[in-house]
């Protein structure tokens, strides 16, 4: 890998992270992040360019551990039936999200 892709890797992961925070919102920032993975997965990009938003931009935006985290203060609760409710309906939402930008994505091209 070039330096200059390393470098913009780590921009586009600063970028990421400032937007996570700026949002300060788990679910929505699981969802848009799903639907822009599901956007970008079908276009034709460059290795770089995929480097730069899957490796850096949405590893950091999407980060699992700010999931995990979210479930584990549910889970911390003692609460297993909002445990199992949210797990579920985060996952059918991502996996919603990221058909639908896979989907919005093949009838632009």
């Amino acid at each position: 890998m070039q330096i200059n892709n390393f470098i913009y890797i780590v921009l586009a992961a600063y970028l990421a992270t400032f937007l996570r925070l700026m949002i300060n919102n788990n679910f929505f920032i699981s969802v848009i992040g799903s639907f822009l993975v599901g956007f970008f997965i079908n276009k034709r990009l460059s290795y770089s360019i995929k480097k730069i938003l899957f490796s850096g931009f949405f590893s950091c935006f999407t980060s699992f551990s700010g999931f995990i985290f979210f479930l584990y203060k549910i889970l911390n609760q003692g609460d297993w039936i909002k445990f199992i409710i949210f797990l579920n309906l985060i996952t059918i939402a991502n996996l919603f999200a990221m058909f639908f930008g896979f989907w919005i994505s093949r009838k632009i091209t």
